[in-house]
């Protein structure tokens, strides 16, 4: 557990570490950056870097927050990854269903392994399941999520590297929008952005501008039209069983 300097969510948990790159958006990985960090510190958890691991330990974790929590799972890895057992992910989805106080949002790249054992998974109100989509060559991950039995459903176009102009956004709940950061990131189109956010009114879609991104984050900023857009699906929350 960890508190998130992420705009759109509260804290981190990570119940399993480490991936591979499937996509584009992979190129410049935040995760497998910070593992190389975490591991050179001597943290246990990263002792094997951004090999694919799973941490029973941290499974205890969400029962001791006394407090409701917006909760990313999984900010170093991918819970859909084909090396983590189906077993071990029920194990998070029970954890997730029974802390029904909180809201787990999860994030996939591997929309069909998603897709492929939605129905073996208990889909409480709390989970909020998310595909990354980056550019129009992984657009079919929309599809994917879309035929799952998750009750909320939400996009995070980060790091945004192409237009995206015509997105069904049936059924879709929240899309996120980000730039690309760090040493050498891709330029972000604004009228990308202006786009989307379009189409997001157009089907009265809650849309959240996280950041232009660019080598210096924090002085590109995340204002849009001049002006900040927060904008989140409503949080239903339920007292712990």
């Amino acid at each position: 557990m960890a508190q998130s300097s992420i705009e759109w969510t509260e804290m981190t948990w990570n119940p399993t570490t480490g991936c591979d790159k499937i996509s584009a958006g992979c190129k410049f990985c935040y995760a497998e950056i910070m593992s190389k960090r975490l591991q050179a510190m001597g943290i246990e958890k990263y002792k094997d870097n951004f090999e694919v691991r799973t941490h029973e330990e941290a499974l205890k974790t969400p029962y001791t927050w006394k407090k409701s929590k917006v909760v990313f799972v999984n900010s170093m890895s991918d819970l859909f990854h084909e090396d983590i057992p189906l077993d071990f992910i029920q194990k998070v989805f029970k954890v997730m269903n029974e802390n029904p106080q909180h809201v787990f949002q999860v994030l996939t790249k591997r929309a069909e392994r998603l897709f492929e054992i939605h129905k073996e998974l208990k889909w409480s109100h709390n989970i909020w399941m998310g595909v990354s989509v980056e550019n129009e060559k992984v657009k079919n991950r929309i599809d994917y999520l879309r035929k799952t039995n998750a009750r909320v459903k939400f996009l995070s176009l980060e790091p945004l590297i192409g237009p995206l102009k015509k997105i069904n956004l049936k059924n879709i709940d929240w899309v996120i929008v980000g730039g690309e950061s760090g040493h050498k990131p891709r330029t972000m189109n604004p009228d990308w952005v202006i786009n989307i956010h379009e189409q997001c009114i157009k089907n009265d879609v809650p849309f959240f501008f996280k950041q232009w991104g660019g080598k210096n984050k924090k002085a590109t900023g995340r204002l849009l039209n001049g002006r900040t857009y927060d904008e989140m699906p409503e949080i239903e929350l339920q007292h712990s069983v």
